[in-house]
Parts: structure tokens; C-alpha cells; sequence
């Protein structure tokens, strides 16, 4: 894979398939995964959503920023972020400083059909329906579309098919503009 060493942050909502996407890309490319939620749980040895409700979203924003800041000195990684990760800006900068930000996409019902029997989802828990869901998303959709350097649609594809267009994209970018 050529993509200069730079990392990959798969950003988006919920259940769009970051994790799964991740994984596709590691087992292709030989990348190392940084799954956010997973290690902001392992540090803090309570779950995202007893983080939520113990410490506060603040808190748990701020932890997302720290392990982003450590990405920095990382190469070839893939980042599986949060859904809330680009909502800040400061958070946008430090994933540029060392990558490629991917927004992963997907329709609303899609959404719902992934999470529905999931109860890790803080902000969804008690609302899960495509009503909600969708207007979540519209909220995030320019913030998430402003952070993106590319917009891979994940409905209809399988996660090796979603894998390989992105590191054709970023490679096809690479290309165009090298440093």
C-alpha cells in the first residue's frame, strides 16, 4: 500500500462500520488499529457508556483529544474514531497533522439495522429510531463532510470492497499532489 505512511482516520456516525472497516484495512495492509472507544474504556477501566454517565461527556471528549494527540508520532495506523470525534475542531487538526480523514456514510435505516441490539451507544439508547438517527446525523452531516479529506458511501459494499476504495483514493490523491 502507498499512502506516503500516513494514518487513517475513519471518522463518521455511529454504526456506519469504522470498526468493521478497520479491520478489513489490517488484515489487507498489515496496519496497526487505534480503536478509540475501546482504549478510552481500557484506560479509564469502565465502559463509554459508565464514562458518559460517571465523568460526563466532557470529560470523555477530552480523552478523545489526548489519544488523538498521540497518533501524531504514529505511521500507518488506522484510527477507528468515535462517532462525536470530529465534532471538534481541534480534534480535526491534530487527525490531519498525521493523515488521511475518511468519512464513512450510510443511510439512516442502515444505521439502525447495525445498532438496534447494541446498548454501548450513549447518545442512542433509548431513541433508536430512524426519525432520530436521522436527524443526528443531518446535525453532524456538514461538520463531518468539512473534516473529510474523501466520502466513502458503505451502504451495498462489503467491508474488503470499502477497504480497497479507500486506499485507492488515498493513493490516487497521494499521487496527484506529492509532497
Amino acid at each position: 500500500m502507498e499512502t506516503k505512511n500516513k494514518n487513517i482516520f475513519l471518522i463518521g456516525f455511529m454504526g456506519v462500520g469504522k470498526s468493521t472497516i478497520a479491520r478489513a484495512l489490517q488484515e489487507r495492509h498489515d496496519m496497526e488499529i487505534i480503536e478509540m472507544d475501546d482504549i478510552i474504556a481500557k484506560r479509564n477501566g469502565i465502559s463509554i457508556p459508565d464514562i458518559f454517565e460517571q465523568r460526563g461527556e466532557p470529560y470523555f471528549r477530552n480523552e478523545e483529544t489526548n489519544l488523538l494527540k498521540e497518533c501524531e508520532n504514529k505511521q500507518n495506523v488506522i484510527v477507528s474514531c468515535g462517532g462525536g470525534v470530529a465534532m471538534r475542531k481541534e480534534n480535526v487538526t491534530e487527525m490531519k497533522k498525521s493523515g488521511t480523514v475518511v468519512l464513512l456514510t450510510a443511510k439512516p435505516q442502515t444505521i439502525l439495522e447495525r445498532v438496534e441490539h447494541n446498548h454501548d451507544r450513549p447518545l442512542l439508547e433509548n431513541n433508536k429510531t430512524i426519525e432520530h438517527i436521522a436527524g443526528l446525523m443531518e446535525a453532524r452531516r456538514p461538520v463531518y463532510e468539512k473534516a473529510a479529506d474523501l466520502v466513502v458511501e458503505t451502504d451495498g459494499k462489503s467491508a474488503s470492497e470499502i477497504g480497497e476504495e479507500i486506499i485507492r483514493r488515498i493513493t490516487e490523491s497521494i499521487e496527484r499532489n506529492p509532497l
